[in-house]
């Protein structure tokens, strides 16, 4: 079943004659139309942005920080300490 997509905005792109016929052939390819193509494969880059975004890239070393602080964390603080307190009181709750 092919749901329909409701549009409500346009795009307008200058394209290299090049670009254009790689982009047709590979939307013939899909057996989509141009435009559904360049949507989809915006779409998709999106995404990924968006996706890629949310990742923390940690050094090697830094990988090896975290894991010592979660295995073995410090003392907590004095304002910690005060702040679990603080929780406490508020919703009897630690």
């Amino acid at each position: 079943m092919k749901h329909e997509i409701q549009r409500t905005a346009r795009i307008e792109a200058r394209i290299a004659p090049e670009t254009l016929a790689l982009v047709r052939r590979a939307a013939e390819i899909q057996g989509r139309s141009v435009s559904d193509f360049v949507v989809a494969a915006a779409r998709d880059a999106a995404n990924k942005t968006m996706e890629e975004t949310n990742i923390i890239r940690l050094s090697y070393e830094d990988q090896l920080r975290f894991v010592e602080a979660l295995l073995n964390p410090p003392s907590p603080s004095p304002a910690l300490l005060k702040a679990f307190q603080k929780n406490y009181e508020l919703f009897g709750t630690e």
